[in-house]
């Protein structure tokens, strides 16, 4: 089974742009979304004016004044005149959100080039207006006032998954120093700095207690960037500036909001999309070779490294224990850097994960390259693991 056999379309990712992540403050919303997708077209070898379709990935919840964004992408070229374009939302996974929408346009044989852009603007807005809009995400904390933000309903997850398994203080520095160590070498990456096991396991004057029992190297940045690419059912042009890519499979799959309703060491919903996608790809872990995953926070990758089948419930610090996600272990996991080093603009994220791993694929990812890379999956998750979509991506 595969995308390509269950629907008959191949499905590529043509073409990729891709900022730096960080506090731009140069930058606006449209100059992040503008630059991006004109440099994903060029490097499809289109021309603005053979994109059918244009999807963009914003969460905003205002951060930025504007609230009706869908049609900065025209501004690229006066050839977009008239290009259905529509804002996709879905906090934390908006960039997913749009991919998968463009996947389906192409599926639906409603256009043959897509534009999926993914965008956001955070760091001018003041900490209570990003730490309010953020918490907008979540049923139980929406409108309320909040010392910790989204880091103390993750940080709730951690004290669920010590109560079940025991400390994991530990391991969260070492999935923290290893995505600093990874992001050293991606040229996008916010924060280009090897900081080490020691530093990240460790309370200090420079790693406070964020919200117990996570450390501010167990969060993710807030940051502004933007990321594009373009999905076709069309050969590469010949002026492409890369190999294409293969979506090979995807899923996605919600889960209830009210945190009464959901286990918090389980993440249903991402367990779910992983499944979804992995069969439609017709492969399972051991067929890929890297994976992208949110890490908005530490333990949401340690609970991943469970849902994702790499080890069982409560034994995902293996993972890290014995080197299986490390860059030269079984199944390497943020060699971008992940958010916690790359950086986290919401709508953006799920965007730029296809972007890093296609660059992979392609072996365009310079010193991030994983030699040999053939296939790979991106997961990114909206709210605390309400939201999920995962893709598999293939070397073409």
């Amino acid at each position: 089974m595969s995308l390509q056999s269950q629907f008959g379309k191949d499905i590529l990712l043509t073409g990729w742009g891709h900022t730096p992540f960080g506090k731009l403050a140069d930058e606006t919303l449209e100059s992040l979304i503008v630059k991006v997708g004109r440099e994903a077209i060029a490097n499809a070898g289109l021309e603005p004016g053979q994109i059918d379709e244009v999807y963009l990935g914003q969460f905003n919840s205002g951060m930025v004044a504007l609230g009706f964004p869908s049609s900065l992408a025209l501004q690229i070229s006066d050839d977009l005149a008239n290009v259905p374009a529509t804002r996709v939302e879905n906090a934390c996974a908006s960039g997913s959100a749009a991919v998968q929408q463009g996947a389906k346009s192409l599926l639906a044989g409603t256009a043959r080039n897509v534009l999926v852009i993914g965008a956001e603007k955070m760091t001018h807005a003041g900490a209570d207006v990003v730490g309010a809009a953020l918490l907008g995400a979540d049923y139980d904390a929406a409108g309320k006032a909040s010392s910790t933000g989204f880091a103390g309903l993750f940080a709730e997850t951690a004290k669920h998954y010590e109560k079940r398994y025991g400390a994991v203080g530990d391991v969260l520095g070492s999935i923290a120093a290893k995505n600093h160590r990874n992001g050293v070498s991606n040229p996008y990456a916010q924060l280009r700095r090897d900081l080490g096991e020691e530093f990240c396991r460790t309370v200090s004057e420079k790693n406070p207690v964020v919200a117990e029992p996570l450390r501010r190297t167990d969060c993710s940045p807030v940051s502004d960037g933007a990321a594009a690419l373009v999905l076709s059912t069309e050969a590469p042009r010949a002026g492409a500036a890369a190999e294409a890519v293969r979506l090979a499979g995807f899923g996605h799959a919600n889960d209830f909001m009210p945190v009464d309703k959901r286990d918090p060491t389980a993440f249903a919903g991402s367990a779910a999309a992983w499944r979804r996608a992995l069969a439609m790809a017709g492969t399972g872990l051991d067929g890929l070779d890297f994976a992208e995953v949110h890490d908005c926070f530490t333990i949401a990758e340690l609970v991943m490294y469970e849902v994702m089948g790499l080890t069982g419930p409560g034994e995902g610090r293996r993972a890290i224990e014995e080197g299986w996600v490390y860059r030269d272990g079984r199944l390497p996991v943020n060699l971008s850097g992940g958010l916690k080093a790359k950086g986290h603009p919401v709508g953006a994220t799920g965007v730029s994960q296809h972007v890093v791993a296609a660059m992979q694929l392609s072996g365009t990812a310079g010193d991030m390259q994983l030699p040999g890379a053939r296939r790979a999956a991106v997961h990114n998750m909206g709210g605390l693991a309400v939201a999920n979509y995962v893709s598999v991506l293939e070397a073409h």
